[in-house]
């Protein structure tokens, strides 16, 4: 379903070009949840941001190619990247109050792609997003409709924002450090939460954490980088059983944070 190719990032908005992601390849296919680990700067989340189409034109260099129903998003118009921004690939970030709009209601918010990718009225979209937000198990919808993103927890704020990511029933669903502001026992809710909308919906899943302890709850398969490089990857049970490289030994190494709850 989503092929990326040999693609890498460099920056040029300092006096020297800074390449960020080097010679990137990735397979997702329907309804599979892969997940890419990393340290802060090893380019994991750059080359989510690549393939979702939220990186400038303008202040860097992209080579490669990411084909997506046919079409290379990096190359493609414009025009043509925003039919698929939102609708068929959504986004979940790491913190909903940097990405939630504080003077707009949570009702509103969530319909929003509805409004871009739809000709729907509002009273169908109403309806639409409660229930999605039923479906991402937030209680009281219809209370919640017409709060402010500061009124809610950090909890329901992040379903709020999956909520918001699904409601165009995308095929591919990037998650870029969904948990990691959350306590533990929400963090699993959300993972549950995540594994649930996979099976149900079959919806494909990019699942961007540094933690390897929460890709092997979610994930099948994991690609880990370091340094804008994919050192290695494969079966998530492969490279957690019988890790090939020095920096995966290290992760897996470092505490486990979830490593007692199931999902």
């Amino acid at each position: 379903m989503l092929d990326v190719i040999d693609l890498n990032i460099e920056f040029h908005d300092h006096l020297t070009p800074e390449t960020v992601v080097y010679d990137f390849d990735l397979h997702l296919e329907e309804g599979e949840i892969v997940g890419i680990v990393g340290e802060s700067g090893s380019g994991k989340s750059m080359s989510a941001l690549a393939i979702a189409g939220l990186l400038s034109r303008k202040q860097m260099k992209k080579r490669g190619q990411i084909i997506f129903d046919g079409v290379d998003l990096l190359t493609c118009s414009r025009n043509i990247l925003r039919k698929y921004q939102g609708k068929d690939i959504s986004m979940v970030f790491q913190e909903p109050m940097t990405s939630l709009n504080p003077v707009k209601k949570i009702g509103w918010q969530v319909g929003e792609s509805l409004r871009i990718h739809t000709e729907l009225k509002e009273e169908e979209i109403h309806d639409r997003v409660i229930k999605m937000m039923e479906d991402v198990e937030l209680q009281n919808p219809e209370e919640l409709y017409d709060k402010y993103p500061h009124e809610l927890s950090g909890g329901m704020r992040q379903r709020v924002m999956i909520a918001a990511a699904l409601i165009t029933e995308p095929k591919i669903l990037i998650a870029d450090e969904p948990t990691t502001a959350l306590d533990v026992t929400v963090q699993a809710q959300i993972l549950k939460l995540l594994k649930r909308i996979n099976e149900q919906r079959g919806t494909a899943i990019l699942f961007i954490s540094h933690d390897l302890s929460v890709v092997r709850k979610l994930c099948k398969r994991v690609l880990v980088m370091y340094k804008g490089r994919i050192v290695e990857s494969g079966p998530v049970n492969e490279v957690f059983n019988a890790p090939t490289q020095e920096y995966t030994r290290k992760l897996i190494k470092a505490i486990p944070r979830m490593e007692k709850l199931s999902i």
